[in-house]
């Protein structure tokens, strides 16, 4: 049975002026992750409110593992960490969890032991336990936050710009949680801004654009799209141009400019980059790093914009 089955689903409000979800439809498999990409007001947290239910569509269905998304079966095993943290800021860090871990019907005997180790899990120390929220800052909330989501080991996953706020460090460790949940086989649903994380953490990728599904894509397609990249070579030994372009021509990839020490090159996919390094490096020539000058995230996003006739 799919996770979550999204038919034709439409949102409006303003007694039908403002269509924010217009027909949209989704299937997410058990243990998948799946982003949500798209401009700002393209419905993407409207789509949230719907799964999670706390807004009702206007026509359509959503089932989550066959039941109504407002089901209260629906919240023993879901996990959910909004955009915009409204949290009861008298109270401790703590004593947040707590509440939520009782809310969650978790064992009362292991209620300490569980919320410390939750802190811990997303590098709060054990100083910020007993302070209240309203001391923390916006990486802090962010990482409690993610801390409540988790409690329970929920096998369902709804992340609201999960890393909106946090640190480098914190970037680092959130990508570790999550890619421990997908490895546990949570199904992982992502909104998000932030295109490359997206990309590291996500199976399949949708694109939603006034409040319609524009676009989607798995990263095994994306894996198969031409794109261009850049090679910067070694500033001490810039290549001779004529080695440049003989690299190119084995690789099947075409040379578009050399601005030493960079060379612009299109590939044809993931394997046409592999073939593009193998070809200068048997020119013996000191490549420093290959980047794609756009993700492939990027080329979905803007690739969806040039195709709406709107």
């Amino acid at each position: 049975m799919p996770a979550i089955v999204v038919e034709n689903v439409v949102k409006t409000f303003r007694s039908g002026r403002v269509r924010a979800l217009d027909g949209v439809s989704l299937t997410l498999a058990p243990g998948e992750a799946v982003g949500i990409i798209g401009p700002n007001g393209a419905g993407k947290t409207t789509l949230f409110g719907c799964l999670l239910g706390f807004l009702r569509p206007d026509s359509g269905n959503i089932t989550i593992d066959g039941r109504a998304p407002d089901d209260l079966a629906n919240r023993a095993f879901t996990g959910y960490l909004p955009e915009r943290l409204v949290m009861d800021r008298w109270m401790t860090g703590l004593d947040f969890l707590a509440y939520h871990h009782a809310l969650a019907g978790l064992s009362q005997a292991s209620r300490r032991s569980d919320t410390i180790g939750a802190m811990e899990r997303v590098g709060l120390d054990r100083d910020a336990g007993p302070k209240a929220i309203k001391s923390y800052s916006r990486g802090m909330l962010q990482r409690l936050g993610l801390a409540q989501a988790l409690l329970g080991e929920p096998r369902l996953l709804f992340l609201d710009e999960p890393i909106s706020g946090v640190d480098p460090t914190g970037v680092l460790l959130f990508r570790r949680l999550l890619a421990d949940q997908r490895a546990r086989g949570a199904t992982l649903l992502v909104n998000s801004h932030q295109l490359d994380e997206v990309e590291r953490l996500c199976d399949r990728v949708v694109y939603v654009e006034k409040g319609r599904v524009a676009a989607m894509q798995t990263q095994a397609v994306g894996a198969s799209s031409a794109r261009a990249v850049r090679v910067r070579f070694a500033v001490a030994a810039p290549p001779p141009r004529a080695a440049i372009e003989a690299a190119a021509v084995a690789a099947g990839a075409q040379l578009h400019d050399v601005t030493p020490p960079d060379a612009r090159f299109s590939v044809a996919d993931d394997a046409g980059v592999t073939r593009l390094l193998s070809a200068l490096l048997s020119q013996s020539l000191q490549v420093i790093e290959v980047v794609p000058e756009h993700s492939r995230l990027e080329r979905l996003f803007t690739g969806a914009q040039r195709s709406d006739p709107s």
